[in-house]
């Protein structure tokens, strides 16, 4: 096995500063067939009667005395299957788009709210195109903007529910807690009316603030709802206030372990001034011998004081959690003779009440969430930590944003923070991607991809965790004849999955997995049994007592894992930000040989594809994340990064980042045809923006988007900086030559979601020389779609892990690829085209 001992080399000096225009690579979309006159007196006539409607329906509502009276009208518009992007709303006109749902047939419906003053002004948009003289030949007035709209109606109170349709309460008079994604400019309008007509409302630590949208819990019957709704226009969508989360396990069982007080004596314990592990859950017996040394009483806080700081589960979630984060499985570490040196420390904060008090209120977990992350920096304000939850929504679908997903990514991407210089707080969490519930009938919880990955696993700058098993023998006489459920190396049966999300708008979930215990099945196969102690991880109980350490599993042990693994690349590495950290724990993740197995077995890309969405990128090895060997060795480049500005009145893209590869040509050149693996990962963190269209438009979600692009083996480098920067091509230049790009594990399509993006290249050494050059380049998001807000010319910065890898332990690549990088660094950075 290789030995990890050298750091890992600097990539950050050998990036070149370029300016940046994209090369306008964007599928077309088909176009649409329109007969003008029998197409324009449609949605004229269809406008007409909506507005008709709406009208008449504004007249018979009957609002309280005091309240403001309605000043414009929602319609849905529908567009067209083909139809490409389309933005309806207009500054001109006062108009404001609402919710964006899609029907079975791929047409997207869209909320448009409507004032009154300028409603004229709207409607002559579709009199001039369907009515207005037109030259032969000539295009019609307004043809962009009419002709993708397929139909036009009244909005009813479905166009702006984007929550499951069997959730929408169907009788006038059912009541639940609502979602109500306000206009931030008309809240005011809609709280007031809220109160007039005695509903609930949440309170202002249970709203969440996104750039253009205010949450607003809200609990009442549906026909107050939508009194609120046509009368304020200050509504842009609704769901259901976030369900009650479930912390994953069940029972269990106690073992009784006599050499927990040795391990404990043996430990090196860390000091104060380290990294830490900071759960959000059930609490913290801190009286256990293996967590009182590493978490101090000024360590453990409560979102709400009165429900205390110690474990309040019955099972001991949260001291099970903390073993996990802090010492890994148990059941070696216990019954060895080593002693572990310690180098980062526990916190906790309590976020779900104990027995007694209220349960939290269903919709306020976004707002939970970013008030507890704050607590220990308060009392801890220059230690750094990573998150670690491992709550979730009992089957509510993570298949698109949601309140709590955009909290946790706010949170992640320190959109809170006074600072907003590029270098301003950022936070890493990690997040469990949700469980398949216990079922004694095997056969109901079988196919793991029937069940999708959990609220808010889909956060893209979480890195969320799903679960493996190796664990397979059953040591319990009882249950001789059963065996584990899963295979050494496969998903764990309690790991959900997100082969059933939109892959084409949802990161890759998880981005990792952990040891997560196995089920096991009966001889018949027909029964399924959770828990069994030979299949389950150790680690603390609530107990300091005789019963001081239990079974642990599930995505809760992953979870606790994972969080441990990114304290200690901390420890290591104290001056990698948050955004590296996740880098490394997704670069240095491999496959089990049972997921090489189905990989190799897969057809296409888009069966690979779906197997990330099992396994994400692979277990994470500790030893690799930390260092590099001679033969799979890591550059790390930390950059900022400006991916817009403004120029001209309008908003163009800016810098992108090129780097020159420090590949020793004459090491590779001798291995020859020799395999070599290549894998590039590239994390930031976005700023959310979850409203409207953003589930379906990810430009709409990201506040900037990066990509990388590396050259291909016969590509010069003119070509290559031509081809993915139109800035760099002059008048004269030959178009740009689009060279072959195999040998990737996944594909730029299948990697293109999210805030991390991670691929492997293998192929020949030789080949691998010509490849020595990378493209860091801006994608769109709202700091460029909306200029209003400020944001267009904000700097941020990203973290680049390129690693080269070859099966050969013998061979040295580290030392030259160490010298030629410090050379090139020396020389200076200039890349020519």
């Amino acid at each position: 096995m290789a030995d990890y001992e050298h750091r890992h080399i600097d990539l950050s000096g050998l990036a070149d500063v370029r300016d940046y225009k994209s090369p306008g690579s964007t599928p077309r979309q088909r176009t649409l067939q329109r007969i003008r006159e029998e197409h324009g007196r449609r949605v004229v006539g269809e406008l007409g009667t909506a507005f008709e409607v709406a009208d008449r329906g504004r007249e018979a509502l009957d609002l309280p005395d005091g309240a403001f009276l309605p000043d414009g009208v929602y319609i849905e518009v529908e567009l067209a299957p083909s139809a490409g992007p389309t933005t309806l709303e207009k500054k001109r006109e006062g108009t404001r788009q609402g919710a964006v749902t899609i029907s079975e047939n791929g047409a997207r419906r869209i909320a448009l709210f409507v004032p009154d003053d300028t409603r004229d002004v709207f409607e002559a948009v579709f009199r001039d195109y369907a009515f207005a003289d037109v030259e032969p030949g000539a295009e019609p007035p307004k043809k962009t903007r009419v002709e993708p709209i397929e139909n036009i109606r009244t909005a009813r109170l479905q166009s702006f529910w984007r929550d499951d349709p069997t959730a929408l309460p169907e009788g006038a008079q059912a009541e639940i807690w609502w979602a109500l994604w306000c206009f931030k400019d008309r809240l005011d309008r809609v709280e007031d009316l809220a109160l007039r007509l005695g509903l609930t409302v949440g309170s202002e630590d249970t709203r969440l603030q996104f750039p253009e949208v205010v949450v607003l819990p809200v609990f009442g019957r549906r026909a107050a709802i939508e009194l609120l709704l046509f009368s304020t226009g200050g509504v842009a969508e609704i769901r259901r206030a976030t369900d009650t989360p479930t912390v994953f396990t069940d029972h269990l069982a106690e073992m009784v372990n006599e050499f927990v007080d040795d391990l404990a004596e043996r430990t090196s314990w860390p000091g104060r001034d380290v990294p830490a592990v900071c759960l959000l859950d059930t609490g913290v017996n801190r009286g256990h011998p293996l967590i009182e040394p590493a978490l101090a009483p000024g360590d453990m806080h409560a979102v709400a004081s009165e429900w205390g700081v110690d474990d309040h589960s019955d099972i001991g979630h949260g001291s099970g959690m903390a073993g996990l984060a802090m010492h890994g499985d148990l059941t070696a570490r216990l019954g060895d003779a080593s002693r572990p040196m310690l180098r980062h420390r526990l916190e906790s904060v309590k976020i779900l009440p104990p027995h007694g008090f209220e349960p939290n209120d269903p919709f306020s977990y976004g707002a939970i969430t970013t008030s507890a992350a704050t607590l220990p920096e308060i009392s801890a304000p220059y230690r750094s930590r990573v998150y670690c939850m491992a709550v979730t929504n009992e089957d509510r679908s993570g298949a698109e944003p949601t309140g709590w997903s955009s909290a946790l990514d706010q949170i992640s991407s320190g959109a809170d923070a006074i600072d907003e210089g590029p270098d301003h707080i950022r936070r890493l969490f990690v997040q469990a991607l949700g469980n398949i519930r216990d079922n004694s009938r095997a056969e109901d919880i079988a196919d793991g991809d029937a069940f999708p990955g959990e609220d808010p696993a889909q956060a893209w700058n979480a890195l969320t965790v799903g679960g493996t098993t190796v664990k397979s023998e059953i040591a319990e006489r009882s249950y001789r004849d059963w065996s584990g459920w899963a295979r050494p190396g496969d998903r764990s049966p309690y790991s959900r999955t997100t082969t059933l999300w939109r892959s084409s708008q949802s990161p890759i979930k998880p981005e990792i997995v952990f040891e997560a215990g196995n089920r096991a099945l009966s001889r018949s196969g027909s029964e399924a049994l959770s828990g069994l102690p030979s299949l389950s991880l150790l680690t603390t109980s609530k107990s300091a007592g005789a019963h001081s350490v239990t079974p642990f599993w599930a995505t809760s042990a992953a979870t606790a894992q994972a969080g441990r693994l990114a304290a200690c690349i901390m420890a290591e590495h104290p001056d990698y930000w948050p955004e590296t950290v996740r880098a490394l724990m997704v670069h240095s993740a491999r496959w089990t040989p049972h997921m090489l197995g189905e990989y190799n077995g897969s057809a296409s890309k888009s069966d690979r594809k779906n197997l990330a969405r099992k396994y994400g990128y692979g277990v994470p090895d500790l030893k690799r994340a930390l260092a590099s060997a001679s033969n799979d060795l890591a550059l790390v480049a930390q950059r900022h990064i400006q991916p817009f500005r403004i120029e001209n009145g309008g908003v163009r893209f800016s810098d992108a980042h090129v780097y020159r590869l420090p590949w020793p040509r004459d090491v590779l050149e001798g291995l020859g045809d020799q395999s070599v693996r290549l894998k590039v990962t590239l994390s930031y963190f976005i700023e959310p923006n979850p409203s409207f269209a953003s589930a379906i438009d990810p430009a709409r979600y990201q506040s900037f988007g990066l990509r990388f692009d590396l050259k291909r083996a016969r590509e010069t480098d003119g070509n290559f900086l031509r081809r993915v920067n139109k800035d760099d091509r002059d008048e004269d230049d030959p178009r740009p030559v689009n060279e072959d790009n195999d040998g990737w594990h996944f594909g730029p399509k299948s990697i293109s979601a999210g805030s991390i993006h991670s691929d492997t290249w293998e192929g020949s050494a030789v080949e691998l020389v010509e490849r020595d050059l990378i493209y860091i380049y801006p994608i769109s998001g709202w700091w460029r779609e909306r200029r209003a807000l400020g944001r267009a010319a904000s700097k941020t910065r990203y973290a680049l892990v390129v690693g080269i890898e070859t099966p050969e332990l013998d061979i040295d690549l580290f030392t030259p690829v160490s010298i030629q990088a410090a050379a090139l660094v020396a020389a200076g950075v200039s890349i020519e085209v």
